[in-house]
């Protein structure tokens, strides 16, 4: 059963200097934003973090970049925050790019205790420049191993008191699969209901993998890039 917190600082209790973190969202849709923040405050340092981009300049993960809070990123897209480009083109940042597709089944892999799994992507690009690869049938396949964390942060749209949870439309993306990858998930809710509340069949994260869950109000839901037609 989840431990319902009743501010930030509790939720994120134990996450200090080099964690290793995954955080759940695409582009800025279905981030944890009130813990990105939270963990901006609290000044953590030397992160591993784990996701599929890095927010963009002063939004997501992005303001714990421009607090040099981040040591290391395994994403698969950085195209929109330029301090990403500029602490890495500095040598300030470490960056490991995956494959958006390699990136979800290592993080699925991790949560369900694969240690490593082969995939055709990647093959012959820089990615697999001396790592180990092997031919099934008449292909060539490409080692990957699975991703764990020590935390991970997920953001939700409805939860129960258990730790069950539901995503809103496409704010699931990395969500559920995260929330199997990590020591302790901590899942951001916008509404917080009572166990019995929630349709059992349209319950996306079983509270088995929760162990901390808080409800937050205020989310500003920006977006990445906002195109509108002429």
């Amino acid at each position: 059963m989840a431990v319902v917190c009743t501010n930030i600082q509790e939720a994120l209790a134990g996450i200090g200097d080099g964690a290793s973190i995954m955080a759940g969202g695409f582009g800025l849709v279905g981030i944890p934003e009130k813990l990105i923040q939270g963990l901006r405050e609290a000044g953590v340092r030397d992160l591993t973090v784990i996701s599929n981009n890095c927010g963009v300049d002063e939004w997501g993960l992005g303001i714990l970049l421009q607090n040099k809070q981040i040591r290391k990123m395994v994403s698969s897209y950085v195209g929109e925050n330029k301090e990403f480009e500029r602490q890495y083109l500095a040598g300030e940042l470490e960056v490991e790019l995956v494959p958006q597709g390699t990136l979800a089944e290592r993080i699925r892999a991790g949560g369900a205790g694969i240690p490593a799994f082969f995939t055709p992507a990647g093959v012959g690009t820089p990615i697999a420049k001396g790592r180990e690869t092997r031919v099934f049938g008449t292909k060539e396949y490409l080692l990957e191993y699975g991703l764990t964390a020590d935390f991970s942060l997920v953001k939700a749209w409805k939860g129960d008191r258990f730790g069950n949870l539901v995503y809103r439309k496409t704010a699931r993306n990395f969500n559920p699969m995260m929330a199997t990858a990590a020591r302790v998930t901590i899942a951001e809710v916008e509404e917080l209901v009572e166990p019995g509340d929630l349709d059992p069949d349209q319950i996306h994260t079983p509270s088995i993998y929760v162990q901390r869950i808080i409800a937050c109000s205020g989310h500003e839901k920006r977006v990445e890039r906002r195109t509108v037609r002429k």
